[in-house]
């Protein structure tokens, strides 16, 4: 087995992969706050852990509120002066990001698998994902202007500006550590905003990687900050963040329920709120598709990551005329093309899950549905590889009253319903209150257009012929939509009125 760990020492891991060696100075036991390496005040820390093999690979620190409040006060103060920057310097900054991330890509990509178990190769892909909002936001930054509008008085002008807002609170997940918190800051600095950054506590070590890199390319004290903290204290230090009145917005990519819970705490400063939630992605077969290149769609949208992204498909909808065909070409290309393992190792592409809650409601949807009638046609259980493994799984014979159709399983789990009519594989698509993503495959142009209009998906909607364009669109699309929406969530406009009339005493 090839060495995965992590020698830690007082200034820097030492992450030993792949027979290499490679080094990231963060320090050991701190966070960033304030331009500075510090412990929390507590002296607390806690473990994070490799869901490979259950190994502690680093011991952060676990910050309360206090280290909230002074990261706050930081990024408040660093604002004042960082939103006078000029756009070109921060466009200089960020692009300074972007070549520092792609320069050290092998070593953040390592720190991604060890912490959250992605197959090396996604994480690499991550990285340079990632690294693509800071190169973006690096351009974008010349390009938030303002606009002047004809008065409707004489003698008057009236001209927009587009400021940013302040401090953003930005709260990312677990399963894109790296390229959650990119496009959220990225998008931020670029307005001038400044960031304080809590990550998930199964995964900071990315989080503080990019702390580093800032450092690095010169950010100012305050300008980034990390708050790293244990499960326990998360509830917390996200409520403060929420209802901190120096925090202007808050940005957060996770549950449906947690957000719900940001949203209510974010009421009472009434503060912007930009909210990235939960999904239960449908994926429709129709009888007009190419079975193949849908099989070939549904491997990649279903089980990168191990099934665990938000945009994932959780239930694949196959047209009564095609559906035998389609289930033994799915169990075919699943049983040739998936390698379960720890994510490190080359050839990997199934990775363990998070954590020991994830195998369990993963668990907990199989068995729901095959107690409900469904059909295991492979896999089922927890994997021989270690406790945090799942076998990749095909289920038959979906219903709409099982598990897997009403919530997000977040596992290596392909389901499938055979469906008669489009009409009903609409009606089955948009029964769930999550819709964040959807995916068909059809070559009936009239089709394609109709179903387009009549799913209800809010972040997009994929029209598909062939797939082979799919990993370049999830590239491109995320960065438009960052680009179109975020910089608004964080920043506003000024209004700004000015009487052209001359001075009777200056005539």
């Amino acid at each position: 087995m090839l060495p995965n760990n992590i020698l830690k020492c007082r200034f820097k891991y030492i992450i030993l992969a792949c027979k290499r060696k490679y080094s990231f100075s963060i320090p050991e036991g701190k966070t960033y706050i304030n331009g500075k390496w510090i412990s929390a005040n507590s002296g607390k820390t806690f473990p994070v852990l490799n869901p490979a093999n259950g190994n502690t690979i680093a011991n952060v620190p676990d910050c309360s509120i206090v280290e909230t409040n002074e990261a706050v006060e930081a990024a408040c103060i660093a604002f004042k002066t960082w939103k006078n920057v000029t756009a070109k310097e921060r466009a200089t900054f960020l692009r300074r990001m972007f070549e520092l991330q792609m320069k050290n890509s092998e070593r953040l990509a390592h720190i991604i698998t060890l912490e959250g178990g992605k197959p090396l190769a996604e994480s690499i892909g991550e990285i340079n994902y990632g690294a693509s909002f800071f190169e973006w936001f690096s351009e974008e930054a010349r390009r938030i202007y303002g606009d002047i509008v004809p008065s409707p008085f004489k003698n008057k002008q009236m001209f927009f500006l587009r400021e940013p807002v302040g401090v953003a609170g930005i709260i990312t997940p677990w399963n894109f550590p790296n390229a959650m918190i990119t496009r959220k800051v990225a998008a931020a600095l670029a307005a001038g905003c400044t960031c304080v950054i809590k990550p998930a506590e199964d995964t900071p070590l990315s989080a503080l990687a990019i702390a580093q890199l800032a450092e690095e390319a010169g950010a100012p004290p305050g300008v980034i900050n990390v708050v790293t903290s244990s499960k326990s204290s998360t509830p917390s230090i996200g409520k403060r963040l929420c209802e901190n009145p120096n925090v202007a917005t808050i940005s957060f990519t996770g549950s449906t329920s947690v957000g719900k819970l940001l949203l209510e705490h974010s009421a009472s400063t009434v503060k912007k709120v930009s909210l990235e939630l939960g999904g239960n992605a449908p994926f429709i077969v129709f009888n007009s598709a190419n079975v193949f290149k849908a099989v070939a769609g549904a491997m990649v949208s279903k089980f990168r990551n191990s099934g665990q992204t938000c945009v994932c498909t959780n239930k694949i909808l196959v047209q009564e005329g095609i559906y035998e065909e389609f289930i033994a070409e799915l169990a075919k290309a699943m049983q040739n093309q998936l390698k379960v393992g720890e994510g490190i190792q080359p050839g990997v592409t199934v990775g363990p899950l998070i954590n020991e809650n994830a195998v369990k409601k993963v668990e907990r949807h199989v068995q729901d549905a095959l107690e409900k009638g469904a059909q295991l046609v492979l896999g089922g259980n927890v994997h021989s590889q270690g406790k945090n493994f799942f076998e990749p799984t095909l289920i038959g014979n979906l219903r709409k009253d099982m598990l897997i159709c009403a919530e997000e399983t977040f596992g290596p789990v392909a389901a499938v319903m055979k469906f008669s009519s489009e009409v009903e594989a609409i009606e089955v698509a948009n029964s769930s209150r999550s819709g964040l993503a959807g995916y068909f495959y059809s070559e009936d142009i009239s089709q394609i257009w109709r179903v387009a209009k009549n799913l209800e998906m809010n972040m997009y909607i994929l029209s598909i012929f062939a797939l082979e364009d799919w990993n370049d669109f999830l590239k491109f699309f995320p960065i438009y939509w960052a680009s179109m929406f975020l910089l608004k969530d964080i920043s506003f406009v000024k209004l700004i009125f000015i009487s052209t009339m001359m001075n009777v005493h200056n005539m």
